[in-house]
């Protein structure tokens, strides 16, 4: 397979970063190199925050009606690249092919969404706030705005935020993760097809020199991150000392609660999507499961039986439940979690350590890996693992279910599972996650509703799509005037 040197997207123009650093991209599910990243300098950076700059001006008097123009026309270039995208997708990240093309279509109704830009970013106003005096506020838009999306939707995540900075008349940079860039290089094909103004947006690949050029970048007005705790705090961190608005979104620790009155027939196929989906590399995905109650053990027979029916291979076939994780480094970290969860005593009832697919001998794949008797204290209680790998908490009441929920720190996502309104009601009231599941495993927002949790889980105000996005990209400028 030739390898391709990927290029940054500044000002209109397919450039060759200057850069000597060059990271290799490998297949997933192969371990074959298949294409090679530059990881650009702070210099590139601002080439291309100079050129988002340089088209603010005409852009954000581009009325909002022909703006959103650029959006229909885009859904539907999208829409002819659908399975170009999902492919590339799945080949560099190894996301089953159709979990990949859930992930585009969440992609493309993000552009949907955005082209309700003519009511989303009205202003208001009202007369005779004193006598003969009329005050208005306008959503102006600010200038450059920036993402730095994670590796694990490398289509989607960027999409949260950039068709709503762009439709409200700002410019735009993206630095895609440098673990999964061809997915953005190959939506990036096509708004170049679409034509955009050359400068609106613009696209940068690279690592840690891209990521504080553009926190150090004093013309960009704001930063959208997705991926761990720690960098999230750092990026919010660093926003904060240099003025910058931002939205930081860190890691995650969900637990899904299993009440004995739970329908799990129904249930079982989103309870196993839950924590097997995307091998397990969701902020959303079910990490500690967490069966109430003393029928426990017949739940857990079942379960497991479910999954060990799993079909893992070629996330590119069609039949394949579950493909690789994304690196050799990623799968190294998920079997030391694996390791750690034996030390400290855990009960392994399924494992996933020696997965073997056959003809790819060479793919980084974990298979789906079960531990029981965790307890809270465990090291795989508390730290996000990020990989197909399940830790049974039994309790005995909801009360304990809740309570654990809320002492890991992340509050990202929880779901129930459970017929009994009464327990949802207090589930649901008194969980700290701010995104909630009810006989639904993976508790994912559309774009119309915002995306983000709490606690260790975001930094910030406004978090990812949703209505209240349009106010993180727009000032509100407030108008009072009287006539003589």
């Amino acid at each position: 397979m030739a390898v391709t040197k990927l290029k940054n997207y500044i000002d209109g123009e397919w450039v060759e970063s200057e850069s000597t650093e060059i990271g290799n991209i490998t297949c997933s599910a192969t371990g074959e190199m298949i294409a090679e990243v530059p990881y650009s300098t702070a210099k590139e950076v601002d080439q291309a925050v100079n050129a988002a700059q340089e088209a603010f001006e005409a852009w954000r008097t581009t009325p909002p009606l022909a703006r959103a123009r650029y959006f229909f026309r885009l859904k539907d270039a999208f829409e002819e690249n659908f399975e170009d995208i999902s492919k590339t997708l799945t080949t560099e990240l190894g996301k089953a092919i159709d979990e990949a093309r859930g992930e585009v279509r969440r992609m493309i109704e993000n552009v949907e969404h955005c082209t309700g830009v003519t009511t989303m970013q009205c202003g208001y106003t009202i007369e005779d706030i004193a006598r003969g005096i009329d005050c208005a506020g306008h959503r102006q838009p600010l200038g450059v705005f920036a993402c730095i999306p994670p590796y694990n939707f490398p289509a989607m995540v960027p999409w949260w935020f950039l068709p709503y900075a762009v439709v409200t008349g700002n410019t735009y940079l993206v630095k895609p993760s440098e673990q999964v860039p061809m997915t953005q290089t190959k939506i990036f094909e096509v708004i170049d097809d679409v034509g955009f103004p050359n400068g609106v947006i613009n696209m940068v690949h690279g690592s840690k020199d891209v990521v504080n050029g553009i926190l150090d970048n004093p013309n960009i007005q704001g930063v959208s991150f997705v991926g761990s705790t720690p960098t999230a705090k750092y990026i919010y961190k660093r926003c904060g000392e240099t003025g910058k608005r931002v939205q930081s979104l860190g890691g995650a620790k969900n637990i899904v609660a299993v009440m004995p009155d739970a329908n799990l027939e129904a249930s079982m196929p989103s309870l196993i999507t839950s924590f097997f989906g995307c091998a397990g590399q969701r902020c959303l995905s079910g990490s500690i499961l967490v069966p109430v109650g003393d029928n426990a053990d017949d739940f857990i027979n079942k379960y497991v039986e479910r999954v060990k029916a799993m079909k893992i291979g070629d996330p590119l076939n069609e039949d394949v439940d579950m493909g690789p994780v994304v690196s050799e480094e990623h799968k190294k970290k998920v079997l030391g979690y694996i390791e750690k969860g034996i030390e400290e005593g855990a009960e392994l009832i399924l494992d996933g350590r020696n997965c073997q697919v056959e003809g790819y001998p060479d793919g980084y794949y974990v298979g789906p890996t079960i531990f029981d008797h965790v307890t809270p204290d465990m090291t795989i209680a508390k730290d996000e693992i990020f990989g197909p790998v399940v830790s049974i908490v039994r309790v005995k009441t909801l009360d304990e279910a809740i309570e654990l929920a809320n002492s890991r720190g992340f509050a990202n996502a929880a779901c129930i599972y459970t017929q009994d309104g009464g327990a949802v009601r207090k589930f649901k009231y008194n969980v700290k996650p701010s995104m909630i599941g009810i006989n639904i495993g993976i508790a994912a927002p559309m774009s119309f509703f915002p995306f983000g949790g709490a606690g260790e889980s975001f930094f910030g105000d406004i978090k990812g799509h949703g209505q209240e996005i349009f106010q993180f990209f727009t000032d509100t400028k407030v108008l009072i005037e009287r006539w003589f």
